[in-house]
């Protein structure tokens, strides 16, 4: 059996988490879990500022009309899947499903990469990738949701922030 892979469906607007629901119950009631293992509609927590000036909390769809279908593709699987009431089909040319590349799937927040970092803010990391690599720098700020590290460095005689992705920093062993 091959690999399950990220396919998009696209459905009618303000039906996709009905698609996902109704999709995540057929799959139970056929026992496809092994098929179609996750159904995801991207969401983000907005804060909205009412004409009053309060602010409130907001879930908001990252793409809406689209939901994000973890599946091994065969015709049963397609089948399923596209015959969910509002949904109104595949993306991809000619209804034929394309995957997610695996960089679509990160950039587009689909999936976490969680990232086990060794370093903490304070401490002291050596740069191991990109145009500053063997720079060494404090660690001023760490933010493993977004993948982000920022290190000042001492360059040129000056103290110099820069901000690199997680895997581009590793801790000093003292």
């Amino acid at each position: 059996m091959s690999e399950a892979r990220w396919y998009v469906v696209h459905t009618y607007s303000g039906y996709e988490n009905k698609v996902a629901s109704t999709l995540m119950t057929t799959v139970e009631n056929r026992g496809l879990q092994e098929m179609i293992q996750e159904v995801k509609v991207p969401t983000e927590i907005v804060s909205e500022i009412k004409d009053d000036g309060s602010t409130k909390e907001v879930e908001r769809k990252l793409f809406p009309g689209y939901v994000f279908v973890k599946m091994v593709y065969t015709d049963e699987t397609w089948y399923v899947v596209r015959n969910i009431r509002g949904c109104t089909g595949f993306v991809g040319p000619s209804s034929k499903p394309v995957p997610l590349t695996e960089a679509e799937v990160y950039r587009m927040g689909v999936e976490q990469r969680v990232v086990e970092v060794s370093y903490k803010v304070g401490d002291q990391v050596r740069i191991i990738d990109g145009p500053l690599e063997d720079f060494v720098g404090i660690v001023d700020e760490l933010d493993t949701e977004k993948n982000y590290v920022r290190v000042t460095i001492s360059m040129f005689g000056r103290e110099t922030p820069v901000e690199l992705e997680l895997n581009q920093a590793e801790a000093i062993e003292e």
